[in-house]
């Protein structure tokens, strides 16, 4: 099968792209870097052209109210492209209990983007992915105030985004799912936690002060970021720290 990788130079879709292509399928990388541009549509034709499945791994530039234009433009852009080169089977990745969060306007966008692909007229396949333990660092810069760091305890369930590539490209070599498969890590902690378990394992000396009201996970009610009925990934935390 031959699959157009949207975003296939990044984190999620060079892997994606590595594993399809282990598996013996023909995927091509596509970005803004090799003259791919998915708001102007520029290069958007030829790069799905002949493509039996895209995958849109494209993020916004920004996580602010201008991510639900992203999403809206990029998206009608490349559906268009999809339909005009015959695409049978359009694949996205998106975030788990991203409804449940109308606070945050990347979620938002997200669940606008959702929204796009399924009114569409191409068979499609979701992937919800619960948070990537590579933005912990981030997350830890966030409200980091010298030798403190102050986290919500909001329940978080990380994945290593090796395996939610995994996923990504196992759903996009199967048949469409017309649908949304979840996908999680196997662990369940609260971001406080996490905070301190990372701190300490990379002999960061900061302390992790609980407060219910940092940064941007503190507006997430209960534990809608998590789902012990996902399909769970293979990579504990502690492993991957090491």
């Amino acid at each position: 099968m031959k699959f157009a990788v949207i975003g296939g130079t990044g984190l999620i879709g060079s892997q994606v792209v590595k594993d399809l292509n282990a598996a013996g399928h023909e995927a091509v990388p596509h970005s803004q870097s090799t003259g791919v541009d998915v708001i102007s549509g520029q290069g958007l034709d030829r790069a799905v052209a002949g493509s039996d499945v895209v995958v849109n791994l494209t993020n916004s530039p920004t996580f602010d109210e201008s991510s639900p234009a992203f999403f809206q433009t990029s998206m009608d852009n490349l559906l268009a492209a999809a339909q005009k080169g015959g695409v049978g089977h359009f694949v996205i990745l998106s975030i788990v209990g991203a409804d449940q969060v109308p606070e945050l306007d990347y979620y938002r966008a997200k669940v606008l983007q959702e929204a796009i692909l399924v009114a569409g007229s191409i068979p499609y396949s979701i992937v919800r992915a619960t948070q990537f333990m590579e933005f912990m660092d981030a997350v830890l810069s966030w409200t980091a105030e010298g030798d403190t760091v102050r986290l919500p305890p909001t329940p978080i369930q990380p994945i290593a985004s090796k395996d939610v590539a995994n996923a990504v490209a196992e759903v996009a070599a199967a048949a469409p799912l017309n649908g949304v498969r979840n996908i999680a890590g196997p662990e369940i902690f609260s971001l406080d936690e996490l905070g301190r378990i990372t701190l300490s394992r990379k002999g960061d000396n900061r302390t992790v002060a609980t407060d219910p009201t940092a940064g941007m996970f503190a507006v997430v009610k209960g534990d809608v970021l998590t789902d012990k009925g996902a399909h769970l990934a293979p990579t504990r935390y502690a492993d991957w720290l090491s």
